[in-house]
């Protein structure tokens, strides 16, 4: 029998439920302001829009807005979402120049993947990521 922390991958029962990433929800102060300046930085409307939530079908995968003040903002060892993106340095001059805050400089961490990271008018972070080596299953 496996150890206690161990898995067994060929018991179908043992493998982990998890079907991959769906949704990035960002708390928002201002959820008109915010369906806005979303709705300009991904270049197209919310496919949900109601006073409680808003969402943005992103190549697939949801980009969710958050009225609700009570809603808990990622802060110190909050995950950081990444966004792909075909040109970091051309995605990240056009979320300046929408009044995103610099956080972290463009960066190649390596083997030509490029990040960064800004602040968006709501405080919440924003990461880009250029990944030559990654593509979905029907690219």
């Amino acid at each position: 029998m496996p150890a206690h922390n161990e898995i067994n991958m060929s018991n179908p029962s043992n493998k982990p439920h998890f079907q991959g990433l769906r949704t990035v929800i960002y708390a928002v102060s201002d959820l008109g302001t915010a369906r806005t300046w979303y709705s300009s930085v991904l270049g197209f409307a919310p496919y949900f829009d109601q006073p409680f939530y808003v969402g943005f079908n992103v190549g697939g995968y949801e980009l969710g807005l958050d009225p609700d003040p009570s809603t808990p903002r990622a802060t110190g060892g909050g995950a950081v979402a990444y966004w792909g993106v075909s040109d970091a340095g051309s995605a990240l001059e056009r979320l300046l120049s929408l009044g995103a805050a610099p956080r972290t400089d463009l960066q190649e961490v390596g083997e030509g993947v490029k990040v960064a990271t800004v602040c968006d008018p709501f405080g919440n972070i924003f990461g880009i990521i250029e990944n030559p080596h990654f593509k979905l299953p029907s690219e």
